[in-house]
């Protein structure tokens, strides 16, 4: 059987980057695009590498950035600018390869197991796609190479910024053994700590289970949890992949019990989305409302318009209505989890029928 040869690449704090080669004023300096001046909603979208030495964050609401940061810049985005620099970055690609999945606005999947010129080498054709990046952007890139995607991702993001990590197939094994399993790609911050409760701290604890003990604790990710830790990923790479729904949900720390804890965290989840769909080109007619409760029950509510939605304040509209109609202060209940999903995308797809991602 041949090994495949994936690349992972990885734009380095893209929208932050792509604002700092554009202003000098803000090189060397901590910004963050998106979020308000004020500190006072909105959520971070990317932070610069400076900004990050005082622990922001994308996805972080703007008043903790501003806690954290005094002296942080807030950018206000430019789709349009990145997702011309993505397209370029994407024609870099395509000097090597046909196979390429987008995953978003600034970072891709290749397969370069035959690659266009002949070169052979996936690390050589990784440091030739970050060069041409440099040159012909001024930008950078972190690269992750191994024989599977699940592995390239991770090494992609071990030597940021301007990174390149290549993982063989005999360093596999030990090199999951030894990951903590808060850098798995897939495990989140909720889940991590279970593992961690459980006495799962790096990928040799998760070995040591069974399929069906990670099922029974994890659900279906049990499945994926058991296959990657050994290194075992035979996703191809999907040149047209094409995404039906775009959403993002969160779990709290603590139960909610009242709609005005309950707004606030919609809007941010609605920031996020309009992000995502802005990165994807897309807009939707139907906004579904997930709700968890501390019961572990579960609720969906959904609501479709008749001309689509991208914007947040959209979307968080949407999602209070649906959220209200549930009557949770009446009820009594303490919710867990909210999550917000977006699609019936239609014929606001780009032309291609695919995403137009770069």
């Amino acid at each position: 059987m041949t090994l495949r040869k994936i690349i992972h690449i990885d734009m380095d704090a893209f929208y932050a980057s792509v604002e700092q080669r554009d202003h000098p004023d803000y090189r060397g300096k901590p910004i963050a695009v998106g979020g308000s001046p004020e500190g006072r909603g909105g959520v971070v979208a990317t932070a610069s590498y400076e900004a990050r030495k005082f622990g922001v964050r994308s996805a972080m609401p703007s008043k903790r950035a501003q806690q954290l940061c005094p002296h942080i810049l807030f950018v206000y985005p430019r789709f349009d600018v990145y997702r011309d620099v993505s397209r370029h970055v994407r024609s870099i690609f395509q000097r090597y390869t046909d196979l390429i999945e987008p995953l978003s606005l600034d970072e891709a999947y290749l397969d370069v197991t035959i690659d266009k010129q002949n070169i052979g080498s996936a690390i050589a054709i990784a440091q030739q796609i970050k060069q041409a990046i440099r040159d012909e952007l001024n930008l950078t890139a972190s690269a992750g190479v191994s024989v599977n995607k699940f592995v390239a991702k991770i090494a992609s993001d071990m030597h940021k910024p301007d990174g390149l990590t290549f993982i063989g197939p005999s360093q596999i094994e030990s090199f999951m053994e030894n990951l903590p399993v808060e850098k798995f790609h897939g495990v989140g911050k909720v889940t991590a700590e279970k593992m961690q409760r459980m006495g799962l701290f790096n990928g040799a604890d998760l070995k040591k289970l069974s399929e069906n003990d990670l099922v029974q604790h994890f659900g279906k990710a049990g499945r994926f949890y058991y296959r990657i830790v050994r290194g075992q990923d035979d996703r191809p790479v999907q040149p047209h992949r094409e995404t039906k729904s775009v959403g993002a949900e969160d779990t709290f720390p603590h139960d909610l019990t009242t709609l005005a804890e309950m707004d606030p965290e919609l809007e941010k989840l609605a920031v996020k989305v309009a992000t995502r769909l802005d990165k994807h080109q897309l807009k939707g007619r139907t906004v579904t409302l997930k709700v968890k409760y501390n019961d572990f029950r579960q609720i969906t509510r959904n609501h479709s318009s008749q001309l689509p939605i991208s914007d947040a304040d959209s979307i968080s509209t949407a999602a209070k209505q649906l959220l209200a109609k549930t009557d949770p202060e009446t009820e009594g209940a303490k919710v867990r989890l909210l999550g917000i999903t977006v699609s019936n995308f239609g014929e606001e797809r780009s032309e291609t029928g695919q995403l137009s991602l770069f």
